[in-house]
């Protein structure tokens, strides 16, 4: 049986449904991966940066309650729940808890939705996170995203801390992630074939190259990318 946690959040932005609480709720990653992935800080400085300069980001705080798979209440602070939809009117809805390493935010990713969002991850795997954050930084790509995060106390009083064993996490290394998506018009993703900006030949993994998730490199004129 499907794991899921459950998130109750006011959705100010909806007209029809100010003072309600939303229940959303979003496949645990634990089902798509043996490990929980761990987004670095450059991401959310990046969301942090859109919020700031674009009108169609905004950071709300509207969470009231979020519960685990086994029904279990967690407190509430430290949690980030993003909440998108892109211009082919695809919503992205992603769960984050917090942490800090050397005085830096970073996330880790516990949960997903919709469920054909959950269908590519398990296809795509980590090429399916990249392109997903990639996606979210692109306000040219994104109709709006809002950054939930706690109101007040839950509002349940018997809750707990959501812990997660340094083994059970595997660090996403951000360095190449892309800051500029391909069209995706017709496609419920990005297509996973970078082309060359100089030739439009079809980029190719740079073996050599050990940081991040790997460079490319055109095999017809040279460019690196």
């Amino acid at each position: 049986m499907n794991q899921f946690f459950t998130v109750y959040t006011y959705t100010p932005w909806d007209k029809l449904q100010t003072k309600d609480l939303s229940k959303v709720r979003l496949l645990s990653i634990m089902e798509i991966f043996q490990k929980y992935p761990v987004i670095e800080v450059e991401f959310f400085d990046d969301l942090k940066s859109n919020i700031h300069n674009n009108a169609h980001y905004d950071g709300i705080n509207t969470i009231k309650r979020i519960n685990g798979p086994k029904s279990e209440d967690y407190s509430i602070q430290n949690w980030i729940f993003i909440w998108a939809m892109d211009y082919e009117n695809r919503i992205y809805q992603f769960l984050f808890q917090k942490t800090k390493k050397n005085d830096e935010i970073q996330g880790i990713l516990v949960a997903l939705a919709p469920p054909e969002l959950a269908q590519l991850f398990s296809r795509f795997k980590k090429d399916a996170i990249l392109k997903s954050l990639s996606l979210l930084n692109s306000p040219d790509q994104i109709k709006f995203l809002k950054l939930l995060t706690a109101q007040g106390k839950s509002m349940v009083e018997d809750k707990q801390i959501f812990q997660v064993n340094n083994n059970a996490l595997r660090n996403i290394k951000l360095t190449n992630y892309l800051k500029n998506i391909p069209n995706i018009s017709g496609q419920w993703f990005p297509s996973f074939t970078s082309k060359c900006p100089i030739c439009n030949g079809i980029l190719t993994e740079l073996k050599e190259y050990k940081v991040g998730f790997g460079k490319l490199i055109c095999p017809q004129c040279g460019y690196k990318n």
